[in-house]
C-alpha cells in the first residue's frame, strides 16, 4: 500500500495520460525524493529512539511507511494535478489510510505519523524545487512555490511544533 501512489504515476503513463514530466525526469525526481526521505527518516529514527507502542523496539519516530506513502502521494499530485487534481487526492486518501492503519495496528503513535507525513511531502517538494536547478537541460516546468513545513517535537521541557516557510 505504501508504494501504490508511486506505482500509479507510472501506470497512468502506460495509459497515455501524460503527467508533468517524462519518464526519465519523473524517475530522477522520484529517486531524489526517496533518497531525501530515507535519509531524514533514518537519521531521526537513529537519534530520537522513541519506543514503539507494541514492542520494546526504539525506532518508532517518525513513521517510515507514512513518510513513504505521503512522498508518493505528493509525487502523484505534482505530476497529475494539471490533468485532474482528483488523481492526487486519491493518492492522499491512500496515504491517510496508511497513516491511520499504522496507529490502529499499534505500530506508531499519532506524532510519528504526522512527522512521517511532513517528511514525505517536504522531501518531494524539495526534489521538485531542486531538480530544475541541478538539471538545467531538462524540460521541466519551473515556477515559484511557497513551501511551508511543520514538525512536531517533544522534549523534557514540553512539546510543540517547529515551523518554517520558504518563499
Amino acid at each position: 500500500m505504501q508504494y501504490s501512489p508511486m506505482v500509479a504515476a507510472y501506470v497512468l503513463d502506460l495509459t497515455r495520460l501524460e503527467g508533468q514530466h517524462g519518464f526519465k525526469d519523473k524517475t530522477i525526481i522520484l529517486a531524489m525524493s526517496y533518497a531525501t526521505m530515507g535519509i531524514l527518516v533514518n537519521a531521526m529514527k537513529f537519534s530520537v529512539k522513541e519506543r514503539r507502542p507494541d514492542s520494546h523496539a526504539r525506532n518508532s519516530f517518525p513513521s517510515g511507511h507514512t513518510a513513504t506513502v505521503f512522498m508518493g502521494a505528493e509525487f502523484l499530485y505534482r505530476e497529475y494535478k494539471d490533468v485532474s487534481p482528483w488523481i492526487g487526492y486519491a493518492g492522499y486518501a491512500v496515504a491517510a489510510t496508511t497513516g491511520y492503519l499504522r496507529i490502529y495496528n499499534d505500530r506508531h503513535y499519532f506524532n510519528d505519523v504526522i512527522a512521517g507525513a511532513c517528511i514525505g511531502i517536504l522531501s518531494t517538494r524539495l526534489s521538485y524545487w531542486l531538480y530544475p536547478k541541478l538539471f538545467k537541460k531538462s524540460r521541466c516546468h519551473t515556477r515559484k512555490d511557497i513551501m511551508a513545513a511543520g514538525l512536531p517535537y517533544c522534549s523534557s521541557e514540553g512539546a510543540g511544533i517547529n515551523c518554517r516557510i520558504w518563499f
